[in-house]
């Protein structure tokens, strides 16, 4: 099922940007979907944004709709997700998951603080 590698995770202040990275192997990337989902301590993991093999069709959460964009660039099998304007509501970890399979990277945590 290959494996994802994610980065970019830090600590940025509010309203701040921060663009984390999935690094995928072992499988077909341009024919996979791929979404990225969060989980803050005591939360259950929710979705944030999906991108389909098609890199025009994406899908986003409702608390990331006009602050995020995923995209994904299929020479480098790379997913992105760019964060902007970062809420006090969004530190979690960040998880790259490829849909349909049982395929997640190992996290990145995001600290939004003054």
């Amino acid at each position: 099922q290959g494996h994802l590698v994610e980065s970019g995770g830090g600590l940025v202040q509010p309203g701040g940007s921060l663009t984390l990275s999935c690094v995928a192997a072992g499988f077909t990337f341009s024919g996979a979907a791929f979404q990225w989902f969060r989980q803050a301590p005591g939360k259950e993991r929710e979705h944030v944004a999906t991108i389909y093999s098609t890199h025009t069709l994406t899908d986003y959460s409702d608390s990331a709709k006009g602050r995020f964009t995923i995209s994904r660039d299929n020479r480098k099998e790379t997913v992105y997700l760019q964060m902007t304007n970062l809420k006090p509501e969004d530190p979690a970890v960040y998880y790259c998951h490829r849909m349909n399979y049982e395929t997640w990277g190992q996290g990145t945590q995001v600290t939004v603080a003054s």
